[in-house]
């Protein structure tokens, strides 16, 4: 196991932006304090589980990001930020993925974690000019779909608080989901890997379905879930798990 330790200290993840050393993300103190957990973190998780091509380095990167700023765990974020920027996500990705995550698990957290990513943003030199604006020319709307969710929300909730109702529909799926800087595909995978790392699977069927109409594949969202086992714990991942299960099976019909 030794050996393997070893040469999972020198590990690299490559990446179309170069070879990135994940071992840089686990600060020096956790050796000092958990031999063991150092131990697992390079074997099991830096060796192994970002290795796994079923999911690319850079949606790992982006689902890390995201399931540390829904947990609040800001000291992790700077580091993770540049990695993620590392691995392909773009500034306007990230910063994107900050906004929307806001609506998902707090303005505290995006708050937090606009902190924790600016001075990585100033050490690379990126501007405001490198980043979306307030006001965007929007994606296409699918009105089929959002009349069928429109339909369900109002029709379910409109008589409990007609302010989450109307507020869902005019900034979340006609304002927020058709921003155009962060794909669709990758805006349901950060909503997802939120509502997995915040243990609310409950709200998951219907966000991974829509991961999956958006062109995430099965064997990704299982390497995601995977993934997310470290990070946001096992507990919160086998709460999922039914429900991922499910929505997998759903499909097949």
């Amino acid at each position: 196991m030794k050996t393997r330790i070893a040469a999972a200290a020198l590990f690299l993840v490559s990446t179309a932006a170069g070879a990135q050393d994940v071992t840089r993300t686990l600060p020096e103190s956790v050796g000092k304090v958990a031999p063991a957990l150092e131990a697992y973190s390079k074997n099991a998780l830096f060796g192994s589980v970002w290795d796994d091509e079923a999911l690319s380095v850079r949606d790992r990167a982006l689902v890390t990001f995201a399931a540390l700023m829904t947990r609040r765990e800001s000291d992790a974020l700077g580091e993770h930020a540049a990695l993620a920027l590392d691995a392909g996500v773009t500034p306007a990705e990230l910063s994107e993925t900050v906004t929307h995550l806001a609506f998902y698990t707090g303005w505290g957290n995006a708050t937090a974690a606009s902190e924790a990513v600016a001075p990585v943003f100033e050490a690379r030199g990126i501007t405001l000019q490198d980043l979306p604006g307030a006001e965007p020319e929007l994606l296409p709307l699918d009105e089929a779909a959002e009349a069928a969710r429109e339909e369900f929300v109002s029709g379910t909730y409109g008589d409990v608080s007609k302010g989450v109702v109307d507020n869902t529909r005019e900034l979340l799926f006609r304002d927020l989901w058709l921003r155009p800087d962060l794909a669709p595909r990758d805006r349901s995978l950060v909503t997802v890997a939120a509502l997995i790392a915040a243990g609310q699977p409950e709200q998951m069927t219907f966000h991974l379905g829509r991961a999956m109409d958006n062109g995430l594949t099965q064997e990704e969202a299982g390497a995601m879930l995977s993934h997310l086992a470290f990070y946001a714990g096992w507990p919160k991942v086998f709460s999922a798990l039914p429900v991922a299960k499910d929505v997998f099976e759903s499909r097949k019909k």
